[in-house]
């Protein structure tokens, strides 16, 4: 367990950096896997490129799913981390296994079995989504594999165990790399499968987390999954659970089908536009790394301190956090800006000329959009999640994001039939329309809850 209360500004900083680090690889990780994508595609044609990238929001709908499971077990589990209640952590991870595993079916069985209406919601280009077809029915199979990898290795986290997830994600992006360019550009005899390359490529890489982790959790005896908690009938626990992790998951969920709506008017817009963004948001996902970690890093930090009562604390440590976040998000626009004349000039043979001056506006207005994410996300997702207070960006993104961002995008593209570039503005303020309720909600301290229970309450389990 972390000693926080002894922690000053410097060692404090330490401490933070310490956890964001391993995150920030992992999530440089598989920010490095769709950018091989990517660009490996862009090899191929803009179209193959263009059907991955509309593709892949549908995987990002169940990505979200995870997400929110995986914030509703770090909350929990890192506030009985805290308590030292190392056998509740189990049973959270194990609750939160079964939910991840039913999701992964049923996002299997729809992607297997209805590509055709998954890619039409995104584009009406019949190239674009003959293509994305034969991606879907592909990297559905992926999908079994992922519930399990992504709920152990947020537990992990939570509790401040990030070497093994770093192996892990070292691993799946180098066995992933690896068989995308040899499944996409045929090496070594085997036949050039494209699109189909990289579904297989992200199958395989996923069958390898899973096995992984399997196979730590058998070694493990700190966090691991336990034959008695697999299958346990839970009361209060679950409830806590459900009231924790439910509008978690219902958060990730709204935000993340408005980003797809917004996905799908950009891919109606034109395929130029498309490919664009593609890009673009591989370079703002490079750019977001380090606030991201700090982002994900507070919601470990202040469920931690709350689980040790010290509400002080988690106003202090929350604040250094919100500042933390803030300075790398600055730091990662500059690395974004460095970027873009790179990125113009290494495209400026693979993509058209209207895709490539659209691309070079989007670098620019990913920039802000990036640092209004990262408070939100530090927010939210890190304080607001860390103290228990999941409901509240459930409510706020439901309202914001489907009452008034989604259909102010759709007005500007199809209703005042506004210039590519200027419903891409639209959409890159919505971060920031939400922030001065955000704030407000912050600075009232009434997110910050024990939600921890005694050994008689948990043993309750009806």
């Amino acid at each position: 367990m972390t000693d926080f209360n002894r922690m000053n500004g410097r060692r404090f900083l330490a401490f933070a950096t310490r956890l964001a680090i391993p995150i920030m690889v992992q999530n440089l990780i598989s920010t490095l896997v769709s950018s091989a994508d990517t660009v490996m595609l862009s090899y191929v044609s803009q179209q193959a490129m263009n059907a991955s990238s509309l593709a892949n929001n549908y995987t990002f709908v169940l990505f979200c799913l995870y997400f929110g499971l995986a914030e509703g077990t770090s909350v929990l589990c890192a506030q009985y981390w805290g308590k030292g209640d190392g056998d509740t952590v189990e049973r959270i991870m194990c609750m939160a296994t079964r939910i991840a595993v039913a999701g992964s079916v049923l996002f299997f069985a729809v992607s297997l079995l209805f590509p055709r209406f998954i890619m039409i919601l995104f584009t009406n280009s019949e190239p674009t989504i003959a293509l994305g077809v034969r991606y879907l029915r592909v990297v559905s199979f992926s999908f079994l594999f992922m519930g399990v990898s992504q709920v152990y290795i947020s537990a992990l986290r939570s509790v401040g165990m990030v070497g093994f997830p770093s192996v892990t994600y070292v691993v799946s992006l180098l066995v992933n790399v690896g068989l995308n360019a040899t499944f996409i550009f045929g090496l070594f005899g085997l036949p050039k499968l494209g699109v189909v390359g990289v579904a297989l490529g992200t199958v395989v890489a996923r069958f390898v987390e899973m096995l992984m982790c399997i196979i730590y959790s058998m070694k493990n005896d700190r966090v691991c999954y336990r034959r008695k908690h697999l299958f346990q009938r839970e009361g209060v626990l679950r409830k806590d659970f459900v009231k924790i992790g439910l509008p978690a998951v219902a958060n990730d969920i709204i935000w993340s089908l408005a980003a797809s709506v917004f996905a799908s008017i950009l891919g109606h817009i034109g395929d130029d536009m498309v490919a664009a963004n593609a890009v673009a948001v591989m370079v703002v996902n490079v750019g977001a790394i380090a606030c991201r970690g700090f982002a994900n890093a507070t919601t470990i930090v202040i469920s931690q301190v709350l689980g040790r009562n010290d509400i002080e604390g988690a106003k202090i440590y929350g604040r250094r956090m919100l500042f933390l976040t803030i300075a790398v998000s600055v730091a990662g626009c500059g690395i974004i800006l460095l970027l873009r004349p790179l990125m113009l000039l290494f495209y400026a043979s693979k993509l058209t000329e209207t895709a490539l001056h659209y691309l070079s506006w989007l670098m620019i207005m990913t920039t802000w959009r990036m640092i209004g994410e990262g408070i939100n996300t530090c927010l939210i997702c890190g304080c607001f999640r860390g103290g228990g207070d999941t409901r509240y960006g459930m409510i706020l993104d439901t309202v914001y994001m489907w009452g008034v961002a989604v259909p102010a995008m759709a007005l500007a593209a199809f209703v005042f039939k506004l210039s590519p570039l200027l419903v891409y503005f639209v959409m890159s303020m919505d971060e920031f329309g939400k922030m001065p309720v955000v704030f407000v909600h912050y600075l009232r301290y009434k997110w910050m809850k024990n939600i921890t229970r005694n050994a008689d309450e948990l043993a309750v389990t009806t």
